[in-house]
């Protein structure tokens, strides 16, 4: 295994961040091809065993992991270096899409381009539904747990954060008492033979220092600009994408739901149709697909700018948005890497994850629900929203094209739509 210099990594995380297409399948699958069988930076049960431990926090195990593999070769600087630039160059290409939409979205070629997207993506998360659920619901209880989840949303409008805690609480429950309803028993699971990088004291107390200056490094800079700025909309945008980023289970599918319900019904900061654009955006851009909350920091701040013009407002608000929903993901990462070993060995842990991948499944289809109605069935029926679902849900399915070239083709098919007039 050979080390990089700083220089060098630096470089490949800037360029990762650059072609990272694809959504966490891709772009996991790109790392492992790069990293593990062309470079050699890291071997692979050292690869694995950061996947396996970035899937079991919230946020985006993408992001995540590359994080975690900065940590490895350059300490600290180097995992700020590669969770940052594994975002950077998806956020700035997304501001300036969320400025389009905000600025020029009521023109009628953006519009058009639009309407031909929103279908794409309901079928894309009809996709994801079918993947994921294939994958994850082995058995009756998963089977029962992601129902659950999916009534709990829609119909009794359970806030999200509490489903995702249930469903936790019931694996680590269940786990922990032998029953392994969610997740097979684990080879090795809490041996007391599997290394150990810290002791249990000096471990306590490296957290409570990374707690207390991650604490910090939230409340310091959102204080400010509260006291430069006024407290509306940024203390919402902070501590609702704070929040968020605790729950991330599942990625930007599973915690859309809840960030939609409160920036469109609770603060008002956009319409349900410009959470669909913002979605298609993220789906089309390089990064992590979590950085739709960006798009709709953006509109908040456009749409409720103060004494701000409505640009640096929007600015401000995405700016704001990325940090708090970014921040957590370093402070899991370096908080638990010295303990890799023991966490993803972690029987009552791999339960609970379990667990909340089956409710995610429901979750997420309550997402494609939550949007279906207002594409497929606005005022009623709408023959070419259902057509170009149906046809992206088929391709999607069928054969492995990218997000993002299926996001194109709608943009295509609702501009070519309008030149004809239909």
């Amino acid at each position: 295994m050979s080390l990089p210099s700083f220089s060098t990594a630096l470089r490949f995380w800037f360029w990762l961040g650059c072609v990272s297409f694809g959504g966490p399948a891709g772009q996991i699958a790109l790392m492992q091809q790069e990293l593990v069988e062309k470079r050699g930076w890291i071997d692979q049960r050292r690869f694995l065993h950061g996947l396996n431990f970035a899937m079991l926090l919230p946020g985006p195990e993408a992001q995540q992991l590359a994080t975690y593999i900065g940590w490895r070769l350059h300490g600290t600087a180097g995992g700020l270096a590669a969770g940052g630039l594994f975002v950077l160059p998806g956020a700035l290409v997304l501001l300036g899409l969320s400025w389009l939409a905000a600025a020029h979205g009521d023109t009628s070629w953006v519009g058009a381009l639009f309407d031909g997207v929103k279908p794409v993506v309901v079928a894309i998360i009809a996709a994801a539904v079918w993947r994921l659920g294939r994958r994850t619901l082995q058995g009756v209880p998963a089977l029962l747990l992601a129902l659950a989840a999916f009534l709990a949303l829609f119909v009794a409008k359970a806030p999200f954060p509490l489903i995702i805690i249930g469903a936790g609480a019931i694996g680590w429950i269940a786990a922990r008492n032998g029953r392994h309803w969610f997740a097979p028993a684990l080879a090795g699971a809490d041996d007391p033979s599997l290394p150990e990088a810290t002791s249990a004291r000096s471990g306590w107390y490296r957290l409570i220092r990374l707690a207390l200056i991650f604490t910090l490094l939230g409340g310091i800079p959102v204080a400010i600009l509260l006291a430069l700025l006024g407290m509306e909309p940024w203390a919402d945008i902070a501590t609702l994408f704070t929040k968020a980023a605790f729950v991330t289970f599942g990625g930007a599918y599973a915690v859309l739901p809840y960030i939609g319900t409160a920036a469109v019904e609770q603060y008002h900061w956009l319409q349900p149709a410009d959470m669909l654009n913002g979605l298609a955006l993220a789906e089309s851009t390089p990064g992590p697909l979590i950085l739709v909350t960006q798009y709709v920091g953006f509109f908040a701040g456009w749409n409720h700018p103060g004494p701000l013009s409505p640009l640096l407002a929007g600015i401000i608000g995405s700016l704001l948005t990325t940090y708090a929903t970014f921040l957590p993901c370093f402070f899991f990462i370096f908080a638990g890497a010295p303990h890799v070993e023991r966490l993803i060995h972690h029987a009552p842990a791999a339960g609970a994850l379990a667990a909340i991948a089956a409710a995610v499944v429901g979750v997420i289809l309550n997402l494609g629900v939550w949007l279906g109605l207002h594409v497929l069935w606005p005022d009623g029926p709408s023959p070419f929203a259902i057509a170009v679902a149906l046809i992206t849900l088929v391709v999607a399915l069928r054969f492995k094209l990218g997000l993002h070239w299926l996001v194109l083709g709608g943009a295509v098919a609702g501009l070519a739509r309008a030149a004809l007039g239909a």
